[in-house]
């Protein structure tokens, strides 16, 4: 066990205040001759029965910390209307620093890569998010290799805290690669607390093109790797060892080995599930959800730093619901402004999407598109007959009505893979790509003429092209770097999504009143509705259903109507709304009207109301 420094009883006569004083006896009137006289003091605080208090001096030997994690954040760091900034969890997080200086602020990978403000600046935006916030350490996640190796070197110069990855291992040189560490030990509060990083079994998720210089430990190695580098920590006098690994206990990507007294406490990543659970060690395992829509992981450690025991007294995911009512932290602007010369860009509009098109419509299209493009590229040279493969749409997985900049499509395709001609054996064409269920493909060709042993030229992009079970040879890449986000832009601003309906004019609104609506209502038969839509207005009475927008509206005379789910023009539900009617806002409502039977009673209502005018402005699309 480690000499803990301690603050000691001085004689027995100062024994009776039960007060445990570091002193050295210094006197001003003490002349060099007197040093020897000194009496050193020192002692250690001893805990035997480990009830939180020195058997000598009486003093409390507990030290509590909350321990704050965020993993797979992808760079989510502005407001949009799919998600939350992180400027009200800022405030959060400086107030929990606050309440308690022992407070620690870690990450467990994916921050940068999944966001115009993030993928533009290549990660400088969030690491110095990260260290506006103080965080301690970053444990490195597949996608931050997304950019290749030059740039987690340049962020590791910028950052104030240590990137961590036991794991990760240089090919030429045999040993961690050297923008890592393998731990950090802080000291706080008379407390020493470890904390390893690692990487867990995620190569497969990293395209090769960035990995060719390194390789991963996973599996026992790593196990063995944390298990001496825990040894070595605790050797050091660590009271307190935290394992943040980029990989799920869940999915098996952490070995329950070190839960029998190598690590204390795992705060985890990449499979953006939220949880907090233990082990059948009572070993906390966390993890936050990611893309900062289910918050923050949280632990509470009690360390006793008199006989270096560490127990976690509380888990749990700070869901976002519990700071997304706070004021904004002023660092989101202060560095919205910074890096505005280099996001710019991503808040271009490029035109308009007519019709909410989900991921698997965006996916095919942009499979359309790289047939397309390589044709117009390679086409005089090679017979291109396919286009497309393994394409991965991102959060938040579709496209909405209205208009598309940029950034809509960064955050849908944030991944850097160049288009690529490859040839390919029929076989393999048919059995990889024509009938894969999981990849997206345009082609041209009757797949019953596809011959075995023939050489076909298909389209793909470089995510695709190494994969060895794809069994492609590359023939050329695009030169220009030129991804799938950038062949969908460029279809977009030709108005091939569609155009922008104009607003709708005050001429075009026809008001029905809503006893006229109700009466409309009571012709109708038992749960019919009309064919013809109706103009409403009313100012909002309840809002009974905030993900739908279900709600009630009254005139001046007092007549209610219900109103069965409420959009914007543009045909986003009402949780999706930028701003969305509340009580006692006064709107007009454009839609049909039901005749609903419940428990044999009628209720008049109008269904999916379009927000048409609020508050005497007219909605726009």
């Amino acid at each position: 066990m480690k000499k803990k420094l301690a603050l000691c009883c001085l004689v027995s006569i100062m024994l009776a205040f039960s007060s445990c004083v570091l002193t050295e006896n210094p006197s001003s009137s003490s002349s060099p001759s007197d040093s020897s006289e000194i009496v050193d003091t020192h002692t250690e605080h001893v805990d035997a029965d480990n009830n939180g208090v020195c058997d000598e001096c009486k003093e409390s030997t507990i030290r509590t910390f909350d321990i704050y994690a965020l993993n797979d954040l992808h760079g989510k760091m502005l407001d949009t209307d799919s998600q939350i900034g992180v400027d009200e969890m800022t405030t959060y997080l400086r107030q929990a620093k606050a309440n308690n200086p022992n407070t620690i602020l870690l990450s467990s990978g994916d921050m940068w890569q999944g966001s115009p403000e993030s993928n533009l600046t290549k990660g400088k935006m969030m690491t110095d998010w990260m260290n506006d916030l103080g965080f301690v350490s970053m444990t490195l996640g597949n996608h931050e290799y997304d950019w290749g190796e030059d740039y987690i070197e340049a962020n590791s110069q910028l950052a104030n805290f240590p990137f961590l990855a036991i794991n990760i291992y240089d090919r030429e040189t045999e040993q961690r690669v050297d923008y890592c560490e393998s731990s950090v030990m802080l000291e706080m509060d008379g407390a020493k607390i470890g904390v390893i990083g690692a990487m867990g079994d995620c190569y497969s998720s990293i395209a090769s093109d960035n990995t060719k210089g390194i390789y991963f430990l996973t599996g026992d190695l790593l196990t063995e790797l944390v298990k001496a580098e825990a040894e070595k920590l605790r050797a050091e006098g660590a009271d307190c060892i935290i394992y943040s690994i980029h990989d799920s206990y869940n999915d098996n990507g952490y070995d329950l080995a070190l839960s029998q007294g190598y690590v204390d406490i795992v705060f985890e990543g990449h499979t953006h599930a939220a949880y907090a659970e233990k082990d059948m060690y009572g070993v906390y395992h966390l993890q936050d959800g990611g893309d900062n829509k289910y918050g923050i992981s949280k632990a509470t450690m009690e360390i006793n730093i008199a006989n270096e025991k560490a127990k976690a007294t509380q888990g749990k995911v700070v869901y976002a619901s519990e700071y997304k009512n706070l004021e904004d932290d002023p660092i989101i602007e202060t560095l919205a402004n910074k890096y505005q010369a280099e996001v710019e860009k991503g808040y271009r509009t490029l035109g308009y999407n007519e019709t909410r098109r989900n991921s698997s419509a965006l996916s095919s299209l942009v499979a359309q598109l790289y047939l397309e493009a390589g044709r117009e590229k390679w086409g005089t040279e090679y017979d291109i007959v396919l286009g497309g493969g393994s394409i991965n749409v991102r959060s938040p997985y579709e496209l909405p009505v209205g208009d598309v900049t940029y950034g809509d499509l960064l955050m849908l395709f944030p991944f850097d893979n160049q288009l690529v001609l490859c040839s390919i054996k029929g076989r393999d064409l048919l059995d990889r790509f024509v009938n894969n269920s999981r990849y997206y493909v345009a082609y041209e060709i009757n797949p019953d003429t596809i011959e075995y042993n023939k050489t076909y030229y298909i389209v793909t992009d470089t995510w695709n092209s190494p994969y060895a079970k794809n069994q492609l040879t590359e023939v050329e890449r695009w030169e220009e770097e030129v991804y799938a986000r950038d062949l969908l832009a460029d279809y977009i601003a030709e108005g091939n999504m569609g155009t922008k309906p104009a607003p709708i004019q005050p001429s075009e609104i026809r008001l029905t009143s809503i006893p006229q609506i109700l009466e409309i209502g009571g012709a109708l038969g038992d749960n019919k509705q009309t064919t013809e839509v109706y103009d409403v207005e009313g100012t909002v009475l309840s809002v009974e259903n905030y993900t739908w927008g279900n709600m009630t509206i009254q005139d001046g005379d007092g007549n209610i109507l219900y109103i069965f789910g409420v959009y914007d023009m543009a045909d986003n539900r009402y949780d999706a709304m930028d701003n969305p009617p509340t009580i006692g806002d006064k709107i007009i409502l454009r839609g049909v009207i039901k005749k609903y039977i419940k428990s044999g009673s009628p209720l008049i209502e109008m269904v999916n109301g379009k927000v048409i005018q609020m508050n005497g402005e007219n909605a726009n699309v």
